[in-house]
């Protein structure tokens, strides 16, 4: 679906009977039957359940909505969009509760806390991650917890009285997660040392990709291959969140995480590497790290040290971690790595001469070939293992 978010209306939602396209109604407005409900051909299940989750019947066709809101049929319909909702015409679908929200997306804009472009942006945002948890709820979740518990009873008798038990428990959670994301992603702003840096910050990004999943497609059966990356995604999830990493997203057989802090980011690729090592069920992994600027939209990452860290994975041994230049030399910096193996054999001497304790490092770095890497010049990456 095409939405046109530069205000000019084109590829929005057509303007619906009784509506001159400016938001205001034409005097044929109420001679005008409305389109036929899209639910009245639902199962009767699928209606109640709806009305259960929605909490409310539906009342509003999407002009109705959007004049109830006070807000013009061209921005609701952007609105709508963004949040992922298909086009139904001017059938009866809305509630209350979509009037409401349109009326909250455009109070923020009237009061000057966000502008429109904004405001489409949070619809789209949220639109596009609630949608991919509510597929996952559905077919991981209660797909399994809506199996007949009882011989001769069916998936309709036991659906709605659990879905009726789990809906407020769920949305508490849902409440109480999101406040916790949003507290830790607004203390990292609040740190970072300018305004430009909200925006474009320093920071680590790692790519994990496991080898020869292309060949595993095509000799696995789906039910194991979908076990294979639930499991993959599950622990690279687990590792990267217990080690102060931030995972940015799947993709199957790769994850993308980041981290703040250089010395983060090469734990959670060593640990990534021991940890699949040590599962016979899963292929060899490779790990790729950049340091640098990095540009942050909708939970994303993107930049040319996003580019490095995919082409250093493509390039990575098996069971093995590269960085490039300016990650080795923040480890360097921090103290987390020696310059080179000479000198941490040299200082390790001076020492123990001098009856000290030698300094300490967590990881080695070994220099590897220069290469040439496509669209980003010739780079040099360091081997990174644990000392």
């Amino acid at each position: 679906m095409t939405v046109d978010d530069t205000g000019s209306g084109q590829g929005s939602l057509p303007a619906p009977d009784g509506e001159n396209g400016t938001g205001e109604p034409t005097p044929s407005a109420s001679d005008k039957p409305d389109d036929p409900d899209p639910g009245d051909d639902k199962d009767p299940l699928a209606l109640r359940l709806e009305q259960l989750i929605l909490g409310a019947d539906r009342r509003y066709t999407p002009f109705q909505a959007a004049r109830s809101a006070g807000v013009s049929m061209e921005l609701a319909s952007r609105f709508w969009r963004a949040m992922g909702f298909p086009d139904i015409g001017q059938a009866k679908a809305l509630t209350e509760a979509d009037v409401l929200a349109l009326r909250r997306l455009a109070g923020l804009v009237e009061a000057g806390l966000l502008s429109e472009a904004m405001a489409v942006q949070v619809a789209r945002s949220t639109g596009q991650t609630t949608a991919r948890l509510a597929e996952w709820q559905i077919d991981s979740f209660l797909e399994g917890l809506t199996e007949p518990p009882e011989p001769g009873m069916t998936r309709t008798e036991v659906t709605y009285p659990l879905v009726e038990l789990l809906l407020p428990e769920l949305e508490e959670f849902l409440v109480y997660v999101w406040r916790r994301q949003l507290a830790a992603a607004t203390g990292r702003v609040v740190q970072a040392a300018d305004d430009e840096e909200m925006v474009d910050r320093r920071l680590a990004v790692g790519f994990a990709d496991l080898v020869g999943f292309t060949r595993l497609t095509r000799r696995l059966e789906e039910e194991e291959l979908g076990e294979l990356v639930e499991a993959f995604e599950t622990t690279a999830a687990d590792l990267v969140a217990a080690h102060g990493g931030r995972l940015i997203k799947t993709l199957g057989d790769e994850v993308l995480y980041a981290a703040d802090d250089a010395g983060i980011a090469a734990e959670i690729a060593l640990r990534l590497i021991e940890t699949m090592a040590n599962d016979e069920t899963m292929p060899e992994l490779r790990v790729g790290i950049a340091f640098g600027t990095v540009t942050t939209r909708m939970g994303d990452v993107f930049g040319t040290t996003v580019n490095l860290a995919s082409r250093l994975t493509s390039i990575a041994p098996r069971d093995a971690v590269l960085v490039d230049g300016a990650l080795a030399e923040e480890l360097t910096r921090t103290g987390d790595a020696p310059a080179s193996e000479t000198e941490a054999a040299a200082l390790a001497e001076r020492a123990a001469k001098e009856g000290e304790q030698p300094p300490s490092y967590r990881f080695a770095l070994q220099p590897m070939w220069q290469r040439p890497v496509r669209g980003l010049g010739v780079v040099e990456p360091w081997l990174l293992t644990r000392r």
